[in-house]
């Protein structure tokens, strides 16, 4: 078994689940037990500075074996897994030979991941995949990408003949809650750029994100008998549908795909008296983002002059930004990769973020970050697979990338 794949296999039975309820910060104490690992794991390597602070930020330097080697490269990914289903006991399986058939994750549950339900599965005939027992998410998000880090630190460590000039390494806790850089030091970490090992199949490369901005309603109704409310009542409720249907249809998350962005109301609480709803807003490109928010700013306006002044009020935060917008101007990191996908035998997949990746915010703190591929597919879900061999290439990628800023080809 290669390294990164025995490394895979060992960190996703870590519990490192993220809570977006918790108030502190690492939301979990939990993620530390992956953090100290990794730090132990790359202590014994002779990382001299590998350490992990009181925030659950892993941060550590392999010096440059070769004079005059610049830039400072890092490679980033984070150690938490998503709230969405549970991430303990982790039994990872492994599937050698894939036939193309369907594959029972739990018998007892007739629990089955299928071709038919995830056809790029055929893709992958032939190679080994991994899989959760059904019963959880596998973790590949992000604990591929932390696999992949540490196979390629292990290999310059122990392959000293190969040269490199200084590369940065950070783990990072809560991406998958949207904080994880919220404390994330980039002077400390200090590398003049960065890549996230946090994409999905093979070949990826991503470097648009989409804009992203939360907001949050309150309604104020009037709650009256109503048997007796005519002329009176204002149901909350119901202006907060009318909210909805003011916000175009065929721009919800169901519709949408690509380069298309959306408004998406996952959360409505209350009743007639008061309710409140929260939205999510994203797009790709800045300006239609920029209208996405007035459109919603001018639909509260006419509710509020239909129903009187102070009857709905909404508070639009900006998330994040498309890192695009900071990777232009040193748009040779992006070249560079995909000429070392290409040179590992793959053709790249040059495709936008329907989300965000921690390089998104990284990049407007002064750390231009895009999003190299690990392999998995399924994230966040009890379905959730990585080919082996997919896992293998995007250690290849890393040390490619490596190697080309070292020979300056």
């Amino acid at each position: 078994m290669s390294s990164v794949i025995d490394r895979f296999i060992r960190y996703v039975q870590i519990d490192t689940q993220s809570n977006e309820s918790s108030p502190t910060y690492p939301s979990t104490q939990k993620e530390f037990d992956l953090a100290r690992i990794l730090v132990q794991e790359l202590l014994a390597l002779g990382i001299k500075d590998a350490a992990v602070d009181d925030n659950c930020y892993v941060m550590a330097t392999l010096p440059a074996n070769q004079e005059n080697v610049s830039p400072v490269i890092g490679f980033i990914a984070h150690v938490d897994t998503s709230p969405d289903l549970s991430g303990t006991g982790v039994h990872p399986r492994v599937w050698e030979n894939y036939d193309g058939g369907d594959i029972v994750l739990n018998e007892n549950k007739n629990i089955v991941l299928s071709p038919q339900s995830f056809p790029e599965l055929l893709r992958y005939k032939g190679q080994t995949l991994i899989t959760t027992d059904g019963t959880t998410l596998l973790g590949a998000d992000d604990k591929a990408g932390v696999a992949a880090i540490m196979a390629a630190v292990e290999f310059l460590v122990e392959h000293p003949k190969v040269k490199h000039g200084t590369i940065k390494i950070g783990f990072t806790p809560d991406e998958e809650i949207g904080r994880g850089v919220d404390k994330f030091d980039v002077q400390k970490f200090g590398a003049d750029f960065a890549y996230t090992l946090d994409g999905g199949e093979l070949g990826e490369l991503e470097y648009n994100t989409f804009n992203a901005a939360s907001a949050k309603v309150t309604i104020q109704g009037k709650q009256v008998h109503p048997g007796y409310a005519k002329n009176i009542m204002k149901n909350a409720i119901l202006i907060g549908m009318e909210l909805q249907t003011m916000l175009p249809e065929h721009e919800r998350p169901a519709y949408t795909s690509g380069w298309e962005g959306f408004f998406h109301l996952y959360e409505m609480r209350g009743g007639v008296d008061m309710t409140t709803m929260t939205y999510i807003i994203r797009d790709h490109d800045r300006d239609k983002f920029e209208q996405k928010k007035t459109l919603f700013r001018d639909a509260v306006a006419f509710l509020n002059n239909k129903y009187g002044e102070g009857t709905i009020s909404v508070e639009i935060s900006d998330s994040y930004y498309n890192l695009r917008e900071k990777i232009e101007p040193v748009f040779h990191i992006v070249e560079t990769a995909e000429r070392a996908i290409r040179a590992v035998g793959l053709t790249p997949r040059i495709v936008p973020v329907r989300g965000g990746t921690d390089g998104s915010r990284l990049s407007f703190m002064g750390l231009p970050t895009p999003n190299l591929f690990t392999g998995a597919h399924n994230f966040h879900s009890r379905y959730e697979y990585i080919p082996t061999e997919s896992l293998e290439k995007s250690v290849e990628v890393i040390l490619k990338i490596i190697e080309m800023y070292t020979s300056g080809s």
